[in-house]
């Protein structure tokens, strides 16, 4: 059928903030859906609050709304824009709850929208649990037996008639928020009352345990011809009681016969026959091999995390093609390189792929290191390689968690083998090396069968790279026999990791197996649904297949896999790196190894390597396709840890220099400029030893703030007030970079934090923005809020800013992108660090400010100038506040606060005319709306007790009433401000928790009382996030808040898209 004419313009939901269980997966599904659709010639409508999205950028849509996600919103933009139809099933989870919502309030009729690609329905049959199950039973196919709960209480009934252990299921959730196994009824009442809450129609299931049984998950597509064909079958390593986004997983399905796979086919495509999905659906099913009784657990019908594995594990662009069977076009009209037409598609590849998690625990002290049914993965990599131990071995080296190897990591080697197997006990992000030396020490392959419930196949694959490892070993310091060093090589064992094992370098090793003949070869996947395209994967096991051309390239180093401190925004930069690079006629080179990003999209740059960015991995692709250079600092901290290698070997790096990026993190070397170059920076030390680190604290005076050398994402910083704290860190750091010294500094108290974004070329530089943080200094920049244009730096500050920016640009050579921070105190800028490369601000920039950055850095590296470019400094006349969001809900264990490390996943942004009307779409957007009236609780540390006096007078204005506890209120009525006295926790009831739990307040000022505090405070943030009342814990964030409120009550003001905001700045 051709595409449906009766429709001229498509609205599409993205899925928001990156958070854990909805990640980037969503920018690459919704870019390929504008794509598709454009390229069909329908008008495309957008809407999505993250920045950071390369499907925000003005061009990938029509018209562009960043703006927060919920029905108000969208009802606004509905009626300005009166799209014929809405595609709900590419924004994830929030997309199709959102498309369920205006259905059900009758906005979509009254407009009249239609629904494609998955009808309403269809979501409610796919996503209500009772509703699911009534379709099952109807299809005979079988699903845990479970019955809905609305209440704590009929929980506890259903789980005593089920038996424990029994699995919480919330419904119309991501990532199993707020679900969980629970073994008892004190476990099943906490988890019960939080599902509950995390539930959009408050209902959960309570549901039999099928812990231990096979996991696996099939990709399925159908068109409205109700043809359908499986693009993919998953088979999840980990056994069900881990969460399909932390679980380790293959593709195709190594351990599971052909006759239980059509069984699980017929099964999928009966469920996606009867919930009458057009596009993608991802079936989970589980399967207990003792008894072979299979169940269904869910469905989700849209594109997933797992679609998005399922697309680049089989070139088959699920997003791409669920967006033209929605409008009409079907399945054996689009192309199959194979056979013709798409109907007759068999995934067909004859590599394995393995995907593996990166998770973040060590972001969240206090929190367990537990896998289970609610996700708590940040990102993840996928490795193809032409056997599964290959693949394997570079999902590990993927990771970049410094392990290029599955042996040795932390001190599971030190351990015995009873040691290793209490810590198998459960599930943990280090499952996988603790197996490894469990064999190592002897165990049997059955004894950890029956202790982790992981397939024998996959044991005794992990066995037999031990025992080659323990064979390798005793070659300790000589030369390894050519057969076991090809032997090595084709199971998939890295250069550097043999180095490790035989004590050679990593050079030689290279040197030995290039002289061998031992080199990499690279075959293609071919890219389904699209005429003649291909990307790459590299083995020791074949032959090579990718021809490289004689034309004029670029390599661009990608990312890697998404983690706390190095996300999207990364992503991003290296995306538009491949845009520019095409725009100059130069053919474009990716290298990366996240099956989420846009940047792993088969046309994005004009060649694809799925690799992991490793000195080995780099240098061969480098080798093979001879560029005229590398692009290094787009992909955040992973390619820079490896540029300093790759230069020593002769690849020429594009734009600033690795020196240059060396000498900004030398602090030494860094202070000496800024002395030469009259710029003050906050007194600072660097200690090696802990005699220096005190003896740095007594010439320099407490505050301090600490950190390890050479990290990302504030990671082990901390603010230190007394000696006792800074023993405590110094007792703790070695953890944290072994070899390498802590840095201490003075830390300013009460200043405003400032960061500037510049573009230079060598000899000019051009400033397109700066930015003034929310909260003071000492909050991380990626987990603050911050506003563009600045609101309160007085304009001598900003002169000052743009001028020592200029200067540090060009006294470092910058060629391309540079961050700086600054902290203003006492009237004096301070520089607290530059960053001589792309930072996660470059996406927030270029949308506020409408200027491509990434996309003139790269123009930028290949010679071009600034004068060349004619870029003007224009002052914008509307305001973008960056909020950051949080993944607390994920470690209910954990205290929300706000610190010098970074724990935010994602950002949105809040674009309106008034930095009020800005701060609060941010805060709404973040899913922190705040309340237009009511009361709020304000209880605050002694050291913010007058910061918060004005706050207090301005929400007594605004109608609200103040209530605060003992202290605070004293202080408060003391400044003439009325306010009702709250108790604390341990001071009796009715107290804070129950006044939050009976929605008497609605929103929590709350700053932490600190660790010289007798009594935790950490209850008051935990309970507010449980039951989703906005909290605030910074003086200087409540400010800001009293702000948004006061500008939301005089009007919401109009709803404008991206395009406009532009051309109103000229």
């Amino acid at each position: 059928m051709p595409p449906r004419r009766d429709i001229k313009k498509v609205l599409i939901i993205g899925s928001g903030p990156i958070v854990i269980g909805q990640a980037c997966e969503f920018d690459y599904s919704g870019t390929q859906a504008c794509k598709a659709l454009k390229k069909l010639d329908y008008e495309v409508v957008l809407v999505n609050s993250n920045p950071a999205t390369i499907m925000t950028d003005p061009e990938m849509a029509d018209m562009t709304y960043i703006e927060p996600l919920n029905v108000e919103t969208l009802r606004e933009i509905i009626e300005k824009e009166r799209p014929d139809a809405i595609l709900p099933n590419l924004g994830g989870q929030t997309g199709l709850n959102l498309s369920s919502e205006l259905y059900r309030k009758g906005i979509l009729d009254a407009f009249n929208v239609k629904v494609i690609g998955v009808n309403i329905d269809a979501i409610e049959r796919g996503e209500d649990r009772i509703a699911f199950k009534e379709t099952m039973n109807r299809l005979g196919i079988e699903m845990p037996r479970s019955r809905p709960a609305y209440t704590v209480e009929e929980a506890e009934g259903i789980a005593e008639e089920l038996g424990y252990p029994v699995v919480v299921r919330p419904a119309y959730t991501l990532g199993g928020t707020g679900g969980g196994l629970v073994y008892n009824r004190e476990e099943l009442q906490v988890v019960a009352s939080r599902g509950i809450a995390a539930s959009m129609i408050g209902q959960i299931l309570i549901e039999e345990s099928v812990l231990g049984w096979e996991e696996l998950e099939l990709e399925v597509v159908r068109d409205a011809k109700n043809q359908m064909i499986t693009v993919c079958f998953i088979e999840n390593v980990d056994p069900m009681g881990v969460h399909t986004g932390d679980s380790y997983c293959t593709a195709p399905m190594l351990t599971i016969s052909e006759e239980l796979q059509e069984r699980l086919q017929k099964h999928s495509y009966d469920i996606v026959e009867a919930i009458q999905v057009i596009g993608g659906t991802n079936v989970q099913f589980a399967h207990d091999p003792d008894t072979g009784r299979v169940v269904v657990i869910e469905i989700n019908p849209r594109t997933s995390r797992s679609s998005a594995l399922a697309s680049k594990a089989t070139g088959f662009p699920i997003a791409m093609i669920s967006a033209m069977l929605a409008v009409g076009l079907t399945l054996d009209e689009i192309p199959y390189w194979k056979e013709g037409t798409l109907d007759k598609y068999r995934p067909s590849g004859d590599y394995v792929v393995v995907k593996f998690a990166r998770w973040a625990f060590e972001k969240f002290p206090g929190s367990e290191d537990a896998l289970g049914t609610q996700m708590r993965a940040v990102g993840e990599v996928m490795s193809i390689g032409k056997t599964y131990k290959e693949a394997f071995q570079k999902a590990v080296r993927s990771l970049e968690i410094n392990r290029y190897g599955l042996g040795f990591a932390k001190d599971f080697h030190q351990k015995t083998a009873e040691e290793l197997l209490k810590l198998l006990g459960r599930p943990t992000s280090e499952r996988q090396f603790i197996l490894y030396e469990a064999l190592r020490k002897g165990v049997p392959v059955e004894e950890l069968h029956q202790r982790t419930r992981i397939k024998r196949w996959f044991l005794e694959q992990m066995k037999e790279l031990v025992d080659l490892e323990e064979e390798i070993l005793r070659f300790k310091g000589k030369p390894l026999p050519d057969d076991l060093l090809i032997r090595a090589k084709k199971d998939g064992f890295a250069d550097r990791y043999l180095a490790g094992l035989t004590g050679a370098g990593e050079r030689d090793i290279r040197k030995r197996r290039t002289a061998l003949g031992v080199v990499h070869c690279w075959e293609p996947v071919p890219v389904s649904g699209v005429e003649d395209a291909a990307y790459y994967y590299s083995t020791y096991n074949g032959r090579d297949l990718a021809p490289a051309t004689g034309k004029r390239k670029v390599i661009v180093l990608g990312g890697g896999p998404n983690r706390i401190g190095q996300g999207i925004e990364f992503d991003y930069c290296c995306v538009h790196a491949a845009f520019a690079l095409r725009d100059e006629g130069i053919e474009s080179i990716m290298i990366n190894c996240n099956p989420e990003t846009v940047s792993t999209d088969y046309d994005t740059a004009n060649r694809l390597y799925f690799e992991p960015l490793t000195v080995e991995d780099v240098l061969a692709i480098y080798e093979k396709e001879k560029p005229e250079g590398v692009i290094v600092q787009f992909g955040g901290q992973t390619p820079l840890n490896i540029a300093g290698e790759l230069a020593a070997e002769g690849v020429r790096i594009l734009g600033t220099s690795p020196e240059t990026i060396d000498l900004a993190e030398d602090r030494d070397r860094f202070r000496n400029m800024m002395e030469k170059l009259g710029i003050p920076e906050p007194k600072s030390g660097m200690a090696s030893t802990f005699e220096e680190a005190l003896e740095i604290a007594g010439r320099i005076g407490y505050p301090l703030i600490v950190r390890p050398s050479y990290v990302l994402g504030g990671r082990g910083m901390e603010i230190v007030y007394d000696e006792d704290m800074l023993r405590r860190y110094l007792a703790r750091a070695v953890e944290v970079t072994p070899e390498r010294p802590i840095l201490i500094d003075k830390f300013l108290e009460n200043a405003i934090e400032s960061e500037t974004d510049a573009i230079s070329d060598g000899s000019d530089v051009f400033l397109p923005a700066v930015m003034e943080h929310i909260e003071l200094a000492g909050i991380h920049s990626g987990d603050s809020a911050c506003v563009i244009p600045p609101i309160s730096i007085p304009a001598r500050h900003l002169d000052t800013l743009s001028e020592y920016t200029r200067r540090i640009a060009l006294e470092l050579g910058v060629v391309g992108l540079m961050n700086i921070q600054y902290a203003i105190a006492d009237d004096v800028v301070y520089i607290l660090e530059a960053n001589p490369r792309a930072s996660r601000t470059v996406p927030l920039v270029s949308k506020v400010c409408n200027i491509s950055m990434a996309r003139i850095a790269t123009r930028l590296m290949l010679g071009k100038k600034l004068p060349e470019l004619n870029l003007k400094s224009k002052p914008i006349p509307h305001f973008g506040v960056k909020e950051a969001v949080f993944p607390f809900n994920m470690f209910p264990e954990v205290d929300p606060v706000l610190g010098p490390e970074m724990r935010s996943t994602g950002e949105v942004l809040g674009l309106a005319d008034s930095f009020g009307l800005a701060f609060y779409k941010a805060e709404e957007a973040a899913s922190q709306t705040l309340p237009v009236s009511g009361t709020v609780l304000i209880t605050v540390s002694d050291m913010d007790k007058k910061a918060v006096v004005e706050v207090a007078r301005v929400f007594t204005a605004l109608g609200f009433k103040v209530r605060a506890t003992q202290g605070t209120a004293d202080f408060l009525a003391s400044r003439g401000i009325p306010t009702e006295p709250i108790l604390k926790m341990h001071e009796g009831r009715p107290n804070i928790t129950d006044a939050i739990k009976n929605k008497e307040i609605q929103l929590v000022i709350n700053t932490p009382s600190g660790r010289l505090s007798q009594h935790d405070d950490s209850y008051i943030r935990k309970t507010a996030i449980k039951y989703k009342i906005p909290y605030i814990t910074t003086a200087a964030a409540a400010v800001a808040a009293s702000k948004g409120i006061a500008a939301i009550q005089r009007g919401h003001g109009q709803v404008k898209s991206v395009q406009q905001y532009h051309r109103e700045i000229g």
